[in-house]
């Protein structure tokens, strides 16, 4: 069991240097969970180690669709940060805009966001990534994080947390 914890990186880093944060991080989640079977222990870990690795990651989760819901609403699953929304319709809100059409929702300014869904108030900005199974592309979650700093999240953040969302959904999605 890898139990290395990484410094918070600070908002505001270089590129270079988020990008090189980014592939430790992952990489030791990759560890972590390479003989973990349990999806909900997945998602867990995954919110857990996201959020203590990045100082401006301030409600970082999943939204699941669940076999015994309905599928139009996402649930929430496991997180880190303040107490988050239960439900989310698809459709509304980022969550809700990221799962009804399948693509990253990046979001500088939540304010400015048609219909966002305010769980907590102090949030500025925002990042939605779907997780798809594979080889049928059902939408299996979101990762959602939120920042209380204004346009926290780039291209690099949207990269790095894809390309995990993708590894997730490979491993647990069925």
């Amino acid at each position: 069991m890898v139990e290395k914890l990484h410094p918070q990186l600070p908002v505001g880093a270089a590129a270079s240097q988020k990008a090189s944060h980014y592939k430790e991080v992952i990489q030791d989640l990759q560890a972590m969970l390479q003989e973990e079977s349990s999806w909900v222990a997945a998602m867990a870990t995954t919110s857990s180690v996201l959020h203590q690795a990045f100082e401006y990651f301030h409600w970082t989760g999943f939204y699941c669709l669940w076999p015994d819901q309905p599928q139009d609403v996402l649930v929430v699953g496991p997180y880190q940060g303040s107490l988050g929304c239960l439900r989310i319709p698809f459709g509304r809100g980022v969550c809700g805009a990221a799962a009804s059409s399948k693509a990253t929702q990046l979001v500088p300014d939540v304010h400015a966001f048609p219909g966002h869904i305010a769980c907590a108030s102090s949030t500025q900005s925002e990042v939605v990534v779907p997780l798809l199974c594979p080889a049928s592309r059902q939408l299996l979650a979101v990762l959602d994080v939120d920042s209380n700093t204004p346009a926290a999240f780039d291209e690099v953040d949207v990269t790095h947390l894809e390309q995990l969302c993708v590894w997730l959904a490979s491993k647990y999605g069925s």
